[in-house]
C-alpha cells in the first residue's frame, strides 16, 4: 500500500504497530518520534489505517496533510496517478522524502504500460 504522497505504508512505523495493534510497538514509536519530529506525541496518537483512506484512523499529522487532502479531493490512489504530477507541493515533500519520489516513478512507470 503506498500513501498519497508515495510513502510505503509497510514501512511507516505508525501503521504497522496498528496492524499489530501492539501498544508496547506504540511507545516505542511515540517515543523515537518525539525525539525525532515533536516533543509529546503519545502512544494514543500512533494511529493509522493509511492515509488514502477517508475515515479510517490517522496520525494527527495526516489530517492536515495537505498532500494528502489534495489526492482526496482528487480522488487519486496517490499522486502518481494526478495529471499535476509532479506539482509544487510534492516536490517539496518529495524532496525531503527520495523514497517517495522512487515509489511514485515506479508506479507512474506501471501506469504507462
Amino acid at each position: 500500500m503506498i500513501a498519497v504522497g508515495g510513502l510505503s505504508c509497510g514501512d511507516c512505523l505508525a501503521f504497522l504497530a496498528t496492524q499489530k495493534d501492539d501498544d508496547s510497538e506504540r511507545e516505542k514509536v511515540a517515543d523515537q518520534w518525539s525525539k525525532i519530529y515533536r516533543p509529546g506525541i503519545q502512544p494514543e496518537d500512533i494511529k493509522c489505517d493509511g492515509c488514502s483512506l477517508n475515515g479510517g484512523r490517522l496520525f494527527n499529522y495526516c489530517m492536515t496533510c495537505e498532500i494528502r487532502k489534495c489526492g482526496l479531493d482528487k480522488h487519486v490512489k496517490n499522486c502518481a496517478y494526478c495529471t499535476d504530477y509532479i506539482c509544487e507541493k510534492l516536490n517539496k515533500f518529495i524532496s525531503m522524502a527520495t523514497e517517495a519520489k522512487a515509489n511514485l516513478e515506479e508506479i507512474r512507470k506501471l501506469i504507462k504500460k
